[in-house]
């Protein structure tokens, strides 16, 4: 019988965004694909796919014990009714939910992916600390498990978990989700004025306020950059930003907010510098990889995840957290220096071609699906 793969992902989109090159090795290895998330406007392009599509009434934000449970009770009784061989949870809350869903199903095997940590892991403060170590005890007793992988995105994320109790057999490092390097690809730099170009949810953790900051410091010095941001609100998280205030940004010279952008390449190719100063929690940052494929330097913040696509003055430029005059600072050099930028581009290219392709990733995973479906993996 054909082997079956269950995704337990928070929302259709971030399935259809970072996910569908993953899928799509999965079926041509062999499984039935099947998709548990919260439906917005991707089922048609999901089952389109040839994937079977399984809703969910949960929202990303909701942590009412209750409401949980609920979520946890709704995701077992689905993986009953489909008895898939392998769960790959996606996502901090997915592997929570999908865990403890899955306890006592000793046919199932199950993939973990630790995209990150989000905001729990820079939340400052008591509170901030108690729900760290909360989710590390957590994380330990679901993680250790026969028949469990996990999989982190980045350096750092795997030596946190190491770190907190997860075994070594238990743990895998993966670049991530993969990019499409076929479709994304180099193109000439465009025409002046000089543009720089964050992609990303409108969120603070983001660290755009560092951004908007680093860009008031060159426009008063009389540096004519051009910033695109590009990216929606988004509600449900802790840290989005008031829409009110993004609409501020847009009415200062120099800056332009374009909302969702359909065709990534066709930004890129309008941009001359990638730009994220994320304040941290990342796991590996789409809006890098899209910017590495098509050839683009990047300006970071020195912080996990960032630090291992951006490598410091090969790729682009690093900065300190929170640090609007050095911000500036990495702006202006590459902004000067056309050199300088087509040599970082070009080496950002290369990293992505031979590193975070989606073909190489996606054919990664889809060995350890079938290495855990086949027994391959106690």
């Amino acid at each position: 019988m054909q082997p079956k793969l269950a995704y337990l992902v928070t929302e259709d989109w971030y399935f259809l965004s970072h996910r569908l090159p993953m899928a799509r090795a999965a079926r041509e290895a062999g499984f039935e694909v099947h998709v548990l998330t919260k439906v917005a406007d991707g089922r048609e392009r999901i089952e389109a796919e040839g994937f079977h599509l399984h809703p969910l009434d949960w929202s990303r934000a909701e942590s009412s014990p209750i409401r949980l449970g609920g979520a946890v009770a709704q995701v077992r009784r689905l993986l009953r009714e489909i008895a898939p061989a392998v769960l790959h949870n996606i996502a901090l809350k997915p592997v929570l939910i999908g865990g403890l869903a899955a306890m006592g199903l000793r046919d199932l095997a199950v993939v973990n992916s630790i995209n990150g940590l989000g905001t729990t892991i820079v939340a400052g403060g008591l509170a901030g600390t108690l729900k760290r170590r909360a989710l590390e005890l957590g994380l330990v007793h679901l993680l250790d498990r026969q028949r469990t992988l996990t999989i982190a995105q980045n350096a750092d994320d795997c030596a946190m978990l190491r770190v907190v109790g997860v075994p070594e057999r238990r743990l895998r490092l993966v670049a991530g989700s993969g990019i499409d390097t076929l479709n994304l690809r180099p193109t000439p730099e465009p025409p002046r004025p000089l543009t720089m170009t964050f992609v990303g949810r409108m969120l603070a953790i983001k660290g755009i306020r560092t951004l908007i900051a680093a860009h008031r410091h060159l426009t008063e010095r009389g540096d004519p950059i051009q910033l695109l941001l590009a990216g929606t609100p988004d509600p449900g998280s802790p840290t989005a930003i008031p829409i009110r205030e993004i609409e501020s940004w847009a009415r200062e010279p120099g800056i332009e907010w374009l909302g969702h952008v359909a065709n990534i390449g066709e930004l890129w190719a309008r941009s001359h510098i990638a730009v994220l100063p994320s304040r941290g929690g990342e796991g590996l940052p789409l809006s890098l990889l899209e910017a590495s494929a098509c050839g683009r330097p990047m300006i970071a913040t020195d912080v996990p995840g960032c630090r291992d696509v951006v490598r410091d003055g090969v790729t682009g430029l690093l900065v300190p957290l929170d640090d609007p005059a050095a911000l500036a600072g990495a702006i202006s050099r590459l902004a000067g220096d056309p050199n300088l930028r087509a040599r970082m581009g070009g080496a950002a290219r290369l990293r992505a071609e031979t590193e975070f392709s989606a073909t190489l990733i996606a054919a990664k995973i889809a060995a350890l699906y079938l290495d855990l479906a086949g027994g391959k993996i106690a």
